[in-house]
């Protein structure tokens, strides 16, 4: 299903994956892994709400954003990424690509920008890019049995997104963190898979508070650790008087 607002088209391809489309600029967020475009994803779960696994290659992304190792598929770049793409990418990504048989950024045949927690540019798109910070707190529930976060400070970022005049906010996988409260953008995408991430609650108080014009959520219902009730969480963004829409297919 692709969801229609405020100029783009929106289309949630599975995990982490976004894509967004305006009128002349389509702009891709941690496109791949688990098989989501390459046709090889199965739900753990039969009935599961998650958009169908498909083989997908439309390479024709103006500018694709990458916001943490984990979610860095070089595969699933090529297959979305136009000839002439940016790919906008956290800076720590080559630190890390090496222990995961990833090879780094530069070998990607495209412009790559690399950017940190708190950085601004504008791609030749047109695209105006924010990154934010995205992590999970030491003391939060995000963490494994050692005690280490999942995703500690300084490992990856989210992204605001102004795409033809649409701001949209991507947090990856992080908790809800105090600079999330204070953003203003029109569409809110965020990570409800709980475990990794913020989970359906907090997700929903953090919409509540910064009141977008529509939610989204994204990666949920990958595989068995981030199953979530998806319908619970849109009742509680809609109770809050939040606009909120899920794209299962």
């Amino acid at each position: 299903m692709t969801v229609r607002h405020d100029g783009l088209t929106v289309d949630w391809l599975g995990y982490a994956t976004l894509r967004l489309e305006g009128e002349e600029t389509v702009v891709y967020v941690d496109p791949g892994r688990y098989g989501v475009l390459t046709g090889e994803w199965e739900p753990d779960t039969d009935g599961i709400g998650h958009p169908p696994s498909q083989d997908y290659r439309a390479e024709d992304g103006d500018v694709v954003c990458v916001t943490h190792v984990h979610h860095y598929d070089p595969d699933g770049i090529e297959r979305v990424a136009g000839d002439d793409a940016t790919v906008v990418a956290f800076e720590d990504i080559d630190g890390q690509a090496a222990d995961r048989d990833l090879p780094p950024l530069d070998e990607l045949p495209y412009e790559i920008r690399r950017v940190g927690t708190k950085d601004s540019l504008e791609t030749d798109a047109g695209v105006r890019v924010w990154s934010v910070p995205a992590y999970n707190e030491p003391d939060g529930p995000n963490t494994r049995p050692d005690g280490t976060p999942y995703h500690p400070e300084g490992f990856g970022c989210g992204f605001v997104l102004d795409v033809e005049g649409t701001r949209v906010l991507y947090p990856g996988d992080t908790d809800v963190l105090p600079g999330h409260r204070s953003i203003d953008v029109s569409l809110f995408c965020p990570p409800i898979g709980q475990r990794f991430t913020m989970d359906r609650h907090e997700a929903a108080q953090l919409a509540a508070t910064i009141d977008p014009d529509l939610v989204l959520p994204i990666h949920y219902n990958t595989f068995s650790t981030q199953e979530i009730d998806s319908r619970a969480f849109a009742a509680d963004v809609a109770e809050a008087g939040v606009p909120v829409v899920l794209d299962e297919h």
